[in-house]
């Protein structure tokens, strides 16, 4: 089976916009889609995640109202999906300060990432307690090389 199959690309252009806005690595960006929904636009998980990034409603709301987007947004579509999920990367990389612990707190959740730091005993977070997590982080990480070139 061809790389291909395993980092697909699409929606260059929504990324590529997203990326430069909130001043993202692009191929990060790739990274998390590719991992969050394989491209899927109109995916959706079981915990209610909508989209290409798999974004929360309220999450989505929170990033709605700090951006000023406005109400009547739709998380299917690919180029709003981009850009909430690549603003709320940023926010993750600001309120974290490392692309690791924002993509752990991407998957796992940004409260969850804060309660680990808190303990006096976490000084910095390398893994997640989730197997799944660690699994996600190093899927897109490991994804950088190859979309370097696709974005």
């Amino acid at each position: 089976m061809s790389l291909f199959a395993f980092y697909p690309i699409k929606y260059k252009t929504e990324i590529r916009e997203a990326a430069a806005l909130y001043s993202v690595d692009k191929v990060l960006v790739a990274g998390i889609i590719n991992a969050e929904s394989g491209f899927k636009k109109d995916a959706v998980s079981a915990k209610g995640a909508v989209g290409l990034m798999q974004i929360m409603p309220p999450t989505a709301d929170y990033i709605a109202a700090q951006t000023g987007w406005g109400e009547g947004f739709d998380l299917r579509d690919p180029r709003t999906n981009i850009m909430f999920g690549t603003y709320y990367l940023r926010y993750l990389l600001d309120k974290f300060g490392d692309t690791k612990t924002a993509l752990i707190a991407y998957n796992a959740g940004e409260g969850n990432v804060t309660r680990w730091l808190a303990d006096a005993r976490v000084a910095v977070l390398t893994t997640s307690p989730y197997k799944e997590t660690n699994a996600y982080v190093d899927k897109v990480l490991n994804s950088r090389s190859f979309y370097r070139f696709r974005v």
